[in-house]
């Protein structure tokens, strides 16, 4: 008995949680995130800048988006699910069909979120908010976002190669 109260003990001490090290003040509670979501951003924008002009209306499949559609998709969520992680209504979006407009549109998404994901608190973060997923905490609302973007993305890179184009490298 003695020795089931020792490793109790021991692992109940072990398994406590420790005061977390302080996130540097330039950083904010969301510093990481940021950090990342700079990578998702340049290798995004990267792929739409890849197809040619010509090409935004190509589509592998009669049922799948088009280029152009699918990077207006990724757009149109990061702009839901910041706007949920400010707690505000999506604000009213363009419906570009030409690359320049919806490269535009992908890149001022990114701009939009990385406002807000610089701005968020440890208490923003942790508490839930509305987001394309459902109600979700702040970070799991960012999970999805970076997982819906790169899925996306993923499929963007297929349409490249379906016309003959290398997708751009891994961007950090």
């Amino acid at each position: 008995m003695l020795f089931r109260v020792a490793i109790a003990l021991t692992f109940g001490f072990a398994l406590r949680p420790s005061a977390a090290p302080a996130t540097p003040p330039s950083q904010g509670a969301a510093g990481e995130y940021s950090k990342h979501l700079g990578a998702l951003s340049k290798l995004s924008i990267a792929v739409a800048q890849a197809m040619p002009t010509d090409q935004y209306d190509f589509r592998p499949h009669a049922e799948s988006m088009t280029f152009g559609q699918l990077m207006s998709h990724i757009a149109t969520t990061n702009y839901q699910f910041c706007a949920g992680l400010r707690d505000s209504d999506t604000p009213s979006l363009p419906s570009p069909t030409d690359k320049d407009g919806v490269v535009k549109f992908l890149n001022d998404s990114f701009g939009y979120c990385s406002e807000a994901i610089s701005k968020l608190t440890e208490e923003q973060l942790t508490k839930p908010h509305n987001s394309p997923d459902g109600t979700l905490p702040g970070r799991e609302v960012l999970l999805a976002m970076y997982i819906h973007v790169a899925h996306h993305r993923g499929q963007a890179e297929i349409y490249l190669r379906d016309e003959g184009i290398r997708p751009p490298g891994y961007m950090i």
